[in-house]
């Protein structure tokens, strides 16, 4: 197992995003709105009831969206942000609670360069990452080893692996080559690190990957 896991923790936490600009701009001023894509898609509904004329452009946060408008003194733009935004780059609210859906909730990770220790006392969830340069076949045995050990799976996804799109197994001159898209998978389940039954299927699971990472360990509870 990889050596430079993160550890992590994360509720799921109500959203709450503004519209903001610099003081004294009214929203008649604008001429285009920027914040993340996802910010962006989340709040189009409110923007068009606002009835601005505005242009939607993607940018890389929506904390760099605050401060890229204060940072450049611009009179024709807002962004879509939060109120610590807001308060960080003294910038107006023009607007309060964008999103489209009011219950909107959103997920926060907080990483550290080092594992943190984690317990067996409350409840956790850990996520790995894992790849295997002869096909797809391993997430089989990987959910296999998961199940066997009575853990719950609780978020799956696959990602074509970058640079090494297709691996060719075999021999392409006598016809016994076969053609795979190597993939990384991203599993969660519903154990610690500290667990020795998570502690079992990690192994298991580093036998059968040509890669393996422990991103870390975080609590599904509300409490401190």
């Amino acid at each position: 197992m990889s050596k430079k896991s993160l550890s992590t923790s994360g509720p799921p936490l109500p959203t709450s995003t503004r519209l903001l600009a610099l003081p004294g701009v009214r929203k008649e001023y604008l001429n285009r709105v920027i914040s993340l894509t996802q910010a962006l898609s989340q709040c189009e509904l409110t923007l068009t009831e606002l009835g601005l004329n505005v242009r939607p452009e993607f940018f890389y946060s929506t904390v760099g969206a605050a401060y890229f408008i204060a940072e450049n003194n611009l009179h024709d733009t807002a962004a879509i942000a939060s109120e610590r935004a807001e308060k960080i780059y003294g910038l107006n609210v023009l607007a309060d609670g964008m999103h489209n859906d009011s219950n909107n909730v959103t997920y926060f990770l907080m990483l550290a360069r080092e594992p943190i220790i984690t317990h067996t006392d409350r409840p956790f969830r850990t996520g790995i990452v894992f790849a295997h340069n002869k096909g797809t076949f391993v997430l089989f045995k990987v959910l296999s080893v998961i199940a066997f050990r009575n853990i719950n799976l609780t978020k799956i996804k696959s990602r074509p692996r970058r640079l090494r799109p297709i691996t060719i197994v075999g021999d392409t001159n006598v016809g016994t080559a076969k053609h795979f898209f190597e993939y990384i998978f991203y599993v969660e389940f519903e154990a610690s690190t500290a667990e020795v039954r998570a502690q079992n299927a990690l192994a298991d699971v580093q036998e059968f990957t040509s890669f393996l990472r422990v991103l870390g360990s975080y609590r599904m509870d509300m409490n401190p």
